[in-house]
């Protein structure tokens, strides 16, 4: 596995659901629903795309902040684990960002549809876009 997808499976599968005593699943709160997804469209982007790449030290970064906050939250490190052998919220947030890449205009097998989604992320200044990079 290269570093990129570590890194993104580490944001999109490093939240763990919380005790449900106390705290809703992270995998249905906004915050987080929202940065697995653009993590997930991130590596889709650059994997379809050429001309842009990975921002590996800021995914890296992104990675432990999203494990951090789900932490101070209150979620162990057992949940957190747990949570990334969860294949129906890995299904979950690829039909998410598929469904985002979609209404988005990207078509699969055409890489300038890709480049033009990755380029708006860029330059909207999105979280996907923050860890992408145009060559």
């Amino acid at each position: 596995m290269t570093p990129i997808r570590m890194t993104i499976a580490a944001l999109a599968f490093g939240i763990a659901a919380g005790p449900a005593s106390a705290l809703e699943p992270l995998s249905q709160e906004t915050y987080v629903n929202d940065r697995l997804m653009q993590a997930r469209v991130a590596d889709l982007v650059r994997r379809g795309c050429g001309s842009i790449d990975a921002r590996l030290i800021r995914a890296f970064n992104e990675a432990r902040k999203l494990k951090r906050y789900a932490l101070d939250k209150g979620y162990t490190e057992d949940q957190i684990e747990a949570f990334l052998d969860s294949d129906p919220d890995r299904d979950r947030i690829y039909r998410e960002a598929d469904r985002y890449m979609r209404e988005n205009g990207v078509e699969n097998g055409n890489e300038e549809s890709f480049c033009r989604l990755g380029r708006n992320e860029i330059a909207r200044q999105t979280v996907a876009g923050s860890l992408l990079s145009a060559r």
